[in-house]
C-alpha cells in the first residue's frame, strides 16, 4: 500500500483527478486527507519529503497560542484550542498533555498571567487539557529544579499539547493512502496546465528519482507549498506579486539535565517581544524560538549568530545551570510563511497568523498561513472553498472524528517506540524475525535498525535524510550522533531499495553535508 512502485503506477494509470494538492507539509497533507475522505479522487505531490520544510521544524507544541490571547486575537485562540482537543483524540499516540510553568519575578505578573490563563481555560471549554493554577515560590522551584530563585515570586501552571511534528505528517500521509489518495514524495511540480479559457486544470510533475515527467489533469489544483507559495503563483502568472514573507524561527536542543522533571517553561517576555519556550521532547529539551524576517527562503535555512546568542542568553537569565554553545546537541531553523505586509512592516508579531485562502483568476486555490494545530480546520476551509468555486460537488467534511494512522489510547511513553502507536507490534515482529535488527543505532540514541527497515518499507522513506531527520528524529536530537550512524543507515537503505555502492556513497555525502549545519 505504501510502496513507491505501486504509487507511481497510480500516477501513470490515472491522468484525470478531482483534486491535485501541491505540497506535503501539514497543510497539504491535511487538504489531501480532507479531500479523499469526502470521496474525491486525490493526488498529493511533494517536491522533497513530507514535512521537509517548516512542518518538521516547529516548537513541538499543539497549542492555542497564549501569545495571540495577549494580542486580543480571541477567535484564532478559540479555533486552535478546539483543534488541539480534536488532535488529542485523533492522534493520541503522538499528542500529549504538557504542563507549562510561567515563572514570575513580579507580583503583578503573577496576577496578570493567572487571569489571562483562566481566559485560556474558558476558551478551551470541554476540550480543556487541565485547569491553570497559581503556584507559590516553593512549588515553582520544586517543579523547576534549575530555575533561578532570586526574586522569584511564584508561577502560573497551565496545560497545552506537545507532539512530534514530522511523525504526525508521516501518519497523515499514511492515512491519506489508506483512505484512497495517491500521495508521493520526491515528486516536483514544474508547470501548471491550463485550458483554453486560461483556467488551471492540471500540472506537469517530475519524479526526481527517475527524472520521468507526468502530465496529470484535475478539476481543481491546490497550492499548499508554504514558503514556496510564490513560486507556484508565478507559474500561474509571471507578474504575480509576492504574498509571502518568510520569518525564521530557530531552536536549540539540549540535554534533559538543563530542565529535569516533566514541566515545560514559558518565558512570556523576551527582548524581541516573543515568548521563549523550554520544552521536554523525547529525552531532550527544545529551546526556542526566534522571529527574524528574511528576504529569501531555502529548503535548509541557516540559523543566524544573533539568533543563537539570543536564545542562549535569554534562557540563561532564568536557569541556574548555564547553557553554553558546546551544550547544544542540535540546532534547527524553520521558516514561517507569513503573509507579506502591504505596508512593508517589519514587525512579525503584527503580521496575521491566521490562515488565508486565495482564489486566482485561473481558479488556482492557494492556502497560506496558519499553524500545525489548525491544519485540519485549514484543510476543511480550503476544500469548502474549492466546492464553492464550483469545481466540485458539495460533500461534507469527514475529518473531525477521523482517527489518524497509528492512533491508540494507551501509550507507554517510557518505551521510545510509543511514537508508532499501533504499528509498534509490527516493528517488534521485525526484531523477532531478525534479532540483529533489534540493535541500537547509537549509544546516545534509543533508535534501532528495525525502525530504519520499517521507515523504508512502510513510511515511504527514500533517502538517509528522510529517515534520520523525519522518521526517527536523530538529526534533531543529536546531530553528531546522526552523522556517526549515517553509513549504517545508508547500507540498510541501499539494501532495501536495491541500490549500488555509488548511490550509497552519494547518500552518505549528501546527508553529512546537511547534518553538519545542525551542529553548532
Amino acid at each position: 500500500m505504501f510502496n513507491r512502485i505501486s504509487l507511481i503506477e497510480q500516477l501513470q494509470e490515472n491522468s484525470n483527478w478531482d483534486v491535485i494538492v501541491i505540497g506535503g507539509g501539514a497543510t497539504g497533507l491535511g487538504v489531501a486527507l480532507d479531500s479523499t475522505t469526502r470521496g474525491f479522487k486525490t493526488l498529493l505531490l511533494e517536491q522533497v519529503d513530507f514535512a521537509k520544510g517548516t512542518s518538521s521544524r516547529s516548537t513541538k507544541l499543539v497549542h492555542g497560542g497564549v501569545r495571540y490571547l495577549a494580542q486580543g486575537n480571541i477567535d484564532l485562540v478559540r479555533e486552535a484550542l478546539y483543534e488541539r482537543g480534536l488532535l488529542l483524540k485523533n492522534a493520541a499516540h503522538l499528542v500529549k498533555d504538557q504542563s507549562f510553568i510561567i515563572p514570575n519575578y513580579k507580583w503583578w505578573d503573577n496576577f496578570l498571567y493567572t487571569v489571562g490563563l483562566k481566559m485560556y481555560d474558558f476558551l478551551a471549554g470541554k476540550l480543556s487539557f487541565g485547569k491553570s493554577i497559581r503556584i507559590n515560590k516553593k512549588l515553582t522551584s520544586e517543579r523547576l529544579e534549575t530555575i533561578k530563585t532570586k526574586g522569584l515570586k511564584g508561577g502560573v501552571m497551565y496545560h497545552d499539547g506537545q507532539f512530534d511534528d514530522s511523525r504526525l505528517a508521516v501518519n497523515i500521509a499514511q492515512t491519506c493512502i489508506e483512505k484512497g489518495a495517491t500521495v508521493l514524495n520526491h515528486c516536483k511540480v514544474n508547470q501548471l496546465l491550463k485550458n483554453e479559457q486560461g483556467l488551471v486544470n492540471g500540472v506537469i510533475t517530475e519524479d526526481t528519482e527517475t527524472n520521468i515527467s507526468y502530465k496529470v489533469n484535475a478539476k481543481v489544483v491546490i497550492n499548499a507549498t508554504g514558503v514556496f507559495t510564490d513560486e507556484i503563483l508565478q507559474m500561474d502568472n509571471a507578474d504575480a506579486r509576492h504574498i509571502i514573507r518568510p520569518s525564521q524561527g530557530v531552536h536549540l536542543v539540549i540535554d534533559q539535565s538543563f530542565l529535569p522533571g516533566n514541566d515545560a517553561i514559558m518565558i512570556p517576555k523576551t527582548d524581541d517581544g516573543r515568548v521563549l519556550f523550554l520544552v521536554p521532547w523525547h529525552d531532550k529539551v527544545v529551546v526556542g524560538t526566534t522571529d527574524t524576517l528574511l528576504d529569501s527562503h531555502s529548503l535548509e535555512p541557516k540559523p543566524l549568530e544573533e539568533e543563537v546568542n539570543f536564545i542562549i542568553s535569554t534562557a540563561n537569565r532564568y536557569l541556574t545551570k548555564t547553557i553554553s554553545r558546546k551544550d547544544v546537541l542540535s540546532i534547527f531553523a524553520g521558516l514561517r510563511p507569513l503573509a507579506a505586509p502591504k505596508d512593508k512592516s517589519e514587525k512579525t508579531k503584527e503580521i496575521s497568523r491566521s490562515h488565508k485562502i486565495i482564489v486566482s483568476k485561473s481558479k488556482l486555490i492557494t492556502i497560506t498561513g496558519g499553524k500545525w494545530t489548525t491544519y485540519r480546520r485549514m484543510a476543511q476551509d480550503t476544500m469548502n472553498r474549492a466546492i464553492l468555486v464550483g469545481k466540485l460537488p458539495n460533500k461534507k467534511c469527514q475529518t473531525k472524528q477521523l482517527s489518524i494512522h497509528g492512533n491508540i489510547n494507551k501509550v507507554d511513553r517510557k518505551n521510545h517506540l510509543y511514537i508508532y502507536g499501533s504499528d509498534q507490534k509490527a516493528i517488534n515482529q521485525i526484531i523477532k524475525e531478525n534479532s540483529e535488527l533489534g540493535e541500537k543505532l547509537h549509544e546516545r540514541l534509543a533508535y534501532t535498525k528495525a525502525e530504519i527497515v520499517w521507515a523504508i518499507r512502510h513510511e515511504m522513506a527514500r533517502t538517509v535524510e528522510d529517515i534520520l531527520a523525519r522518521r526517527v528524529r536523530a538529526l534533531f536530537l543529536d546531530a553528531k550522533a546522526a552523522i556517526e550512524i549515517t553509513p549504517v543507515v545508508a547500507l540498510i537503505l541501499a539494501k532495501e531499495l536495491d541500490k549500488d555502492d555509488l548511490w550509497k556513497q552519494q547518500q552518505i555525502k549528501e546527508f553529512t553535508a546537511i547534518a553538519n549545519q545542525y551542529v553548532l
